[in-house]
Protein backbone atom coordinates (compact mmCIF):
# COMPACT_ATOMS: atom_id res chain seq x y z
CA UNK A 1 0.00 0.00 0.00
CA UNK A 2 1.59 3.20 -1.37
CA UNK A 3 1.05 6.63 1.16
CA UNK A 4 -0.28 9.57 -0.64
CA UNK A 5 2.13 12.35 -1.99
CA UNK A 6 1.66 14.90 0.79
CA UNK A 7 4.73 17.42 -0.14
CA UNK A 8 4.25 19.88 -3.13
CA UNK A 9 7.15 21.10 -5.76
CA UNK A 10 8.29 24.07 -3.28
CA UNK A 11 8.67 21.92 -0.48
CA UNK A 12 10.31 19.71 -1.80
CA UNK A 13 12.95 22.19 -3.12
CA UNK A 14 13.21 23.66 0.45
CA UNK A 15 13.66 20.23 1.47
CA UNK A 16 16.08 19.13 -0.90
CA UNK A 17 18.38 22.53 0.11
CA UNK A 18 17.72 21.78 3.82
CA UNK A 19 19.17 18.37 3.61
CA UNK A 20 22.25 19.46 1.89
CA UNK A 21 22.74 22.19 4.35
CA UNK A 22 22.56 19.62 7.40
CA UNK A 23 24.47 16.80 5.45
CA UNK A 24 27.53 18.94 4.91
CA UNK A 25 27.13 20.92 8.43
CA UNK A 26 27.48 17.30 9.09
CA UNK A 27 30.90 16.58 7.33
CA UNK A 28 32.07 19.73 8.71
CA UNK A 29 31.97 19.68 12.12
CA UNK A 30 34.27 18.31 14.62
CA UNK A 31 32.39 16.25 16.89
CA UNK A 32 31.45 12.96 16.18
CA UNK A 33 28.10 13.02 17.85
CA UNK A 34 27.07 16.06 15.62
CA UNK A 35 28.26 14.08 12.68
CA UNK A 36 26.09 11.28 13.32
CA UNK A 37 23.02 13.47 14.20
CA UNK A 38 23.12 16.25 11.15
CA UNK A 39 23.70 13.61 8.93
CA UNK A 40 21.09 11.39 9.56
CA UNK A 41 18.49 14.14 10.00
CA UNK A 42 19.91 15.48 6.89
CA UNK A 43 19.16 11.96 5.12
CA UNK A 44 15.77 12.06 6.46
CA UNK A 45 14.85 15.23 5.24
CA UNK A 46 16.16 14.27 1.79
CA UNK A 47 14.27 10.57 1.95
CA UNK A 48 11.26 12.83 2.50
CA UNK A 49 11.87 15.21 -0.57
CA UNK A 50 12.29 12.65 -2.77
CA UNK A 51 9.60 10.01 -2.20
CA UNK A 52 7.49 13.29 -1.59
CA UNK A 53 6.04 11.63 2.00
CA UNK A 54 6.41 13.43 5.10
CA UNK A 55 4.96 11.24 7.58
CA UNK A 56 4.76 14.21 10.01
CA UNK A 57 2.14 15.59 8.10
CA UNK A 58 -0.71 12.56 8.40
CA UNK A 59 -1.39 13.45 12.01
CA UNK A 60 -1.33 17.06 11.07
CA UNK A 61 -3.28 17.08 8.24
CA UNK A 62 -1.27 18.84 5.58
CA UNK A 63 -0.43 18.57 2.31
CA UNK A 64 1.26 21.10 0.25
CA UNK A 65 0.63 18.69 -2.59
CA UNK A 66 -1.55 20.55 -5.05
CA UNK A 67 -1.78 17.98 -7.92
CA UNK A 68 -3.13 15.27 -5.11
CA UNK A 69 -6.54 14.01 -5.19
CA UNK A 70 -8.08 15.69 -1.93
Amino acid sequence: MALAKNVGPMDKNIRLAAAGVLILAGLMVSSVTMKVVLTVVGLIVLATAVLGVCPAYFPLKINTNKDADS
